[in-house]
């Protein structure tokens, strides 16, 4: 049992791991043009809505194992100041939803790609609203929720920092394909806007144009 309940936060650490591993495979250029050339470019209007839902479903098992293996609690946040943690992940909530309706929701999903087709000139940058203040909001309002959860145990600290891992590993990833494709444009609003927390560098507010 004691050896059990040592390897439980390992076992939920390293299948994070090994989800973040996969996904950002699956959403690599070079994977992504593999999947073009077997089965041609009509993949491009399905691909995206194809990789959410395989993200969701793969996430279930990942997120059920903190629950499922022996765990101990660390600490739990007591009344008045668990009220803070809420507030703070319903704002993180809040955040995401705007972040996302900024983003544009339908193309962030894979819907808008269905009707389109999805081809690589159809997107713009986008510098407003959460933009402003940092490049990746959806991956910021992300970490404040997971690290708000006000009943921390070790299964969940080890969920938290490979999702914490992942996530900026993610953003690097994500930001050379914008490089790539934005060029001298995204390297300007990089420099001048903070990636994951914001006041850290200039607020990037001048260009209204929109990153889709």
């Amino acid at each position: 049992m004691v050896l059990m309940e040592f390897l439980a936060p390992l076992a939920v650490f390293f299948s994070v791991l090994v989800y973040g591993i996969v996904h950002s495979l699956l959403a690599s250029n070079s994977f992504k043009s593999l999947v073009r050339r077997l089965f041609g470019s009509y993949t491009d209007r399905w691909y995206r809505l194809a990789y959410n839902i395989f993200a969701i479903i793969s996430l279930l098992p990942v997120l059920a194992l903190p629950a499922l293996l022996p765990d101990n609690t660390i600490y739990v946040v007591t009344y008045p100041w668990v009220y803070l943690t809420l507030l703070g992940q319903v704002l993180a909530v809040g955040l995401l939803l705007v972040g996302l309706l900024q983003t544009g929701m339908w193309s962030f999903l894979g819907f808008r790609q269905l009707v389109t087709g999805g081809g690589h000139n159809e997107t713009r940058m986008v510098v407003r609203g959460l933009y402003r203040f940092v490049r990746h909001p959806l991956y910021t309002a992300g970490l404040v929720f997971i690290w708000l959860i006000p009943v921390m145990t070790k299964n969940l600290i080890a969920l938290n920092l490979g999702l914490s891992i992942y996530i900026v590993f993610g953003a690097y990833l994500e930001e050379r394909r914008l490089e790539l494709e934005y060029g001298t444009a995204y390297n300007t609003y990089k420099k001048s806007t903070p990636m994951l927390v914001p006041f850290l560098g200039s607020r990037a507010g001048k260009d209204e144009n929109v990153l889709e």
